[in-house]
């Protein structure tokens, strides 16, 4: 995808001495700054349990929830992250505005009712996280219909209530039946209401698809819609079928309305046990009927996060071990990120663990970026904080998506111009409507030290108060992550070139 980008740089110099000499404007060079960094540094919102990172408790007010999301997406920047995984049904029910499934009782207390005053949760939370440079994933859990945390009754738009049939009750837990292929439909169209009515950059799911197995209770209730649509299959085989052409449409659909919305899955961490050999512990092949191998070398997703929720010294489950693994099945050069369990700093693990991790994680050929669980730790634990923002210590670009596209992004073209204000101001503006995603504004001091901001498309300009770079300049980043070349303007005492209207035009 072309972008057909018209930009320029408007350049407002203090006529001090204390700034620049008289004489002193900002010129073209062809000047390369630094490559820009690339890894995928994420972190889960989750809304469920008492440890919710979002809202923190049901029924705050309105004015509160905003609050405490956007002091979050403000933590997630500080900390040089560049997603955010916010957890948007948990039960068939939506933490956003729906005409298909009832508001989540995790707003309001109650399921079915609307935040007072009504706002579209969803819509805000997409905003907030863009002025921050962060990429907004939508977390889906595509088959369970009633959490067993559940605090209200069912609304009566609830899929329980107006498909029954769906329904196969596990325990304490409420199923949908993922072998109904009606049920398969429902939730897509589900999905596909998100991805076409927001401007989502992912849509994911986290790790089961079928229960995990509960021996008090048996085996999954599913065997009648077995016996229906079976056709003489082996059970396990059936099932996993169902959650493949499931995981398979569902990419379909994505790249036909919005090509550069990214599918993702956070898969348990082992695929099956002895896969490497010394890997032992749950087989999600077989119990959750999750396949997440063949999606993966399918090429079925954009990035696959498995859950490595072990220390690295863990033999039967090493950390290092199954990273390698995940990126050797990776034949179709998707992307592969470490999900990362921060929540067990200070249980399972120290904070020290995390950095060993990240940093294992960042060595690995084929890994390329992590995924913690889950934002509220990094903001609550001050040791794992601080090993965060050490790790992160310049901003990265989420890597680019070359299956989907590889054309560049025009240059920039960008003019100077001076103007008698009391700060340093650079401005950039778009002649043509197709905005890039972000904007990559590199500066450099006279110390010769390189700084990088990510920004987002909206924002057109930048004011300098206290210090005034040497050089600067702007690159286009479009949707797919594709970064153009960089246009770029250097401190210059040799006379200004006019247009005949004032303007000191740079290229």
């Amino acid at each position: 995808m072309r972008l057909r980008i018209k930009i320029f740089f408007a350049i407002a110099i203090l006529f001090s001495a204390k700034l620049f000499a008289a004489n002193e404007i900002y010129r073209a060079v062809d000047i390369t700054p630094p490559t820009v960094a690339r890894e995928f540094r994420g972190a889960w919102i989750t809304c469920v349990a008492t440890n919710a990172d979002w809202p923190s408790q049901s029924g705050l007010t309105v004015a509160q929830q905003k609050a405490e999301l956007i002091a979050l997406l403000d933590h997630a920047a500080q900390l040089k992250l560049n997603a955010v995984i916010l957890q948007v049904r948990p039960a068939c029910d939506a933490m956003y505005s729906s005409s298909i499934e009832p508001w989540s009782e995790y707003l309001t207390g109650t399921q079915g009712r609307a935040p007072e005053p009504v706002y579209d949760p969803l819509a805000f939370a997409i905003e907030e996280a863009h002025k921050r440079g962060l990429e907004l994933h939508a977390w889906f859990n595509p088959f369970r219909a009633r959490h067993n945390l559940a605090k209200s009754p069912a609304a009566a738009n609830h899929i329980s209530k107006t498909h029954p049939e769906f329904i196969r009750n596990y325990g304490d837990l409420q199923w949908l039946d993922p072998g109904e292929p009606a049920v398969r439909a429902y939730v897509l169209r589900v999905i596909m209401d998100v991805v076409k009515r927001y401007d989502v950059d992912g849509i994911q799911f986290d790790d089961y698809f079928y229960p995990y197995f509960d021996k008090s209770v048996g085996d999954f209730p599913d065997y009648a819609t077995w016996k229906k649509y079976g056709n003489g299959q082996d059970q396990g085989d059936w099932r996993r079928a169902n959650v493949n052409q499931f995981i398979q449409s569902v990419y379909q659909n994505i790249k036909t309305a919005k090509p550069w919305v990214k599918f993702g899955v956070s898969p348990f961490g082992i695929w099956r046990p002895g896969n490497p050999p010394q890997i032992k512990g749950l087989d999600a092949y077989a119990t959750l009927y999750a396949d997440s191998r063949l999606w993966l070398a399918s090429g079925w997703v954009d990035y696959l996060a498995p859950q490595l929720y072990w220390p690295i010294d863990d033999a039967p489950h090493s950390f290092p071990i199954l990273l390698n693994w995940w990126t050797q099945q990776n034949v179709k050069s998707r992307d592969v990120f470490s999900a990362l369990n921060a929540a067990a700093v200070g249980d399972k693990f120290s904070a020290n663990e995390i950095a060993r991790q990240i940093q294992t994680t960042r060595t690995q050929s084929g890994a390329s970026g992590e995924i913690f669980f889950h934002l509220k730790n990094l903001v609550d634990d001050s040791a794992l904080n601080g090993i965060v923002r050490a790790q992160n210590f310049q901003p990265a670009l989420v890597p680019a998506m070359p299956w989907l596209n590889s054309n560049l992004p025009d240059q920039p073209k960008s003019f100077v111009s001076i103007n008698a204000r009391t700060n340093l101001i650079a401005r950039w503006e778009i002649a043509a409507n197709d905005l890039p995603k972000w904007w990559v504004l590199q500066c450099r001091g006279t110390n010769n030290l390189w700084t990088t901001q990510i920004l987002p498309a909206t924002q057109t300009g930048c004011t300098f108060t206290s210090w005034m770079p040497d050089t600067i300049s702007i690159s286009a980043v479009d949707r797919f992550g594709n970064i153009s070349s960089p246009a770029t303007v250097k401190k210059s005492s040799q006379p200004p070139v006019r247009n005949g209207k004032g303007k000191l035009y740079a290229n």
